[in-house]
């Protein structure tokens, strides 16, 4: 090789070299900031352990509504926690990455029709409800919402429309009305990508639901949830516990206001 190409060679490097420092200059500059927002990645133990701790929350307010006539005011708050932590669960598994692909949120929202539509004969027999009949019970709710964010992550403006009519017409129809859903929908929306923003508006879908409570029992489901995100538990999932213990459970609570 001659000297002239030796030194066209050394020169050819020089500037490669340089041409990819460039550019990993300039990617540097246009990548989007990480968010500082705490993420929320759980085992699945400790997603269905905080499954199992809402359905045996859930109960307590049910019996001192239908067998207690209200007298424990204490039960009725531990209850409170229930929708916020079957909200977050709920939001967690639709976030999943390639959830909308293996059909996650048509999965879901079967689910809840088919056990909902169920659960609504011993939910309307105890009584108390609006008109014999309002609202629809919670499973109703978390259809509502899985219906809401399954329009929003398919996307396009007629889908977003309809997300909206949805949330608006079924939040006057379900269970903890519009606060139910947006408790749902902003857990939904900050497991599927954190941000400060979007927890925030979290923690204000929760302290809404102080309109249907008259107390901010619902706050206390973040010092739950998040820490879940640090302990490992080894609880087997059980893939339709809750979609059978919720109308059973309702029917044992009949059952039991019949005999009382």
């Amino acid at each position: 090789m001659t000297h002239f190409a030796r030194t066209g060679a050394k020169v050819g490097a020089t500037w490669a070299v340089l041409a990819k420092d460039a550019a990993e200059g300039i990617n540097a500059a246009v990548r989007v900031p990480v968010s500082t927002a705490p993420p929320l990645v759980l085992s699945s133990g400790s997603l269905e352990a905080l499954t199992w701790l809402a359905l045996l929350l859930m109960p307590l307010d049910h019996v001192t509504k239908h067998l207690l006539h209200a007298s424990v005011p204490e039960l009725f708050a531990a209850g409170r926690l229930a929708l916020p932590l079957f909200g977050f669960v709920l939001g967690y598994n639709l976030a999943r990455p390639g959830a909308l692909v293996s059909g996650g949120y048509s999965r879901t929202a079967r689910r809840l029709a088919i056990f909902g539509t169920i659960a609504t004969i011993p939910f309307i027999a105890l009584g108390g409800l609006g008109w014999g009949w309002w609202p629809f019970n919670i499973m109703a709710t978390l259809l509502v919402a899985t219906l809401c964010a399954w329009l929003i992550e398919v996307g396009g403006p007629a889908r977003l429309v309809a997300a909206a009519a949805v949330f608006i017409v079924g939040g006057a129809l379900v269970e903890f009305w519009w606060p139910g859903l947006a408790v749902c929908l902003m857990a939904w929306a900050h497991c599927r990508r954190p941000s400060w923003l979007r927890l925030v508006l979290w923690i204000g879908a929760l302290a809404s639901l102080y309109v249907i409570n008259r107390n901010l029992w619902a706050l206390v489901a973040l010092p739950l949830i998040f820490p879940a995100g640090h302990v490992k538990l080894n609880v087997p999932r059980g893939r339709l516990g809750f979609y059978v213990y919720y109308p059973t459970h309702l029917a044992v609570l009949w059952g039991l206001a019949r005999l009382l």
